[in-house]
């Protein structure tokens, strides 16, 4: 299957389209072909990314720091790392900032894809409605990417190796192995065997 950018074309205009061909047929493969892909990312330097018009992955600190919300006039946050412990900050009410919290364990035995409709239909209503969404975990490089690269997928229509291209140009994410093995066979269910 060959990759040719869907971002919008005035958005990151001078990125070169370049061909990605990965095949996701045996997944014990494809899992250390996309790592290989996923790790020629963009170094983090902050805390939080625009990776797709409107939408950001960012870490644990983006979401708490109220200048940044500010800054960046978040409407969304869905936060991968929620915790009953933490519980909804209660800066989002005063913001007015619509939250969801989904509590996701970075383990490649969590199973990820339970969320993925979720997330990617909170994601959808924040950016239909010209919102501007945040998505975090603690690091901001494998739950959120994992639940931004399904929405991608879902909502967009991305294949899988499309979803990463488009995200790992403007944060360097390396979602675990379980969760990448999910993430194929969504490929699988919304493309077929071969795109």
């Amino acid at each position: 299957m060959s990759y040719t950018s869907k971002l919008p074309a005035s958005w990151n205009d001078e990125q070169p389209r370049r061909k990605v061909v990965i095949d996701l047929s045996s997944p014990g493969l494809a899992v250390f072909e996309l790592e290989r892909l996923l790790f020629t990312g963009k170094a983090i330097i902050s805390h939080a990314d625009e990776v797709w018009p409107r939408l950001y992955i960012g870490d644990q600190h983006s979401a708490e720091n109220r200048a940044d919300l500010s800054k960046h006039r978040f409407t969304h946050v869905l936060n991968a790392a929620h915790s009953k412990r933490r519980g909804q900050p209660g800066i989002y009410e005063e913001m007015n900032i619509t939250y969801i919290g989904i509590e996701a364990h970075d383990s490649c035995n969590y199973d990820m894809s339970i969320n993925f409709q979720a997330a990617a239909d909170f994601i959808h209503r924040g950016l239909s409605t010209g919102g501007k969404v945040l998505v975090h975990c603690h690091v901001g490089v494998s739950r959120s990417a994992t639940l931004v690269l399904a929405y991608l997928m879902l909502k967009q229509k991305l294949t899988l190796v499309e979803a990463i291209c488009a995200v790992k140009d403007n944060r360097g994410v390396i979602p675990n192995r379980g969760f990448l093995r999910q993430l194929i066979k969504l490929d699988k269910q919304l493309f077929g065997k071969h795109h």
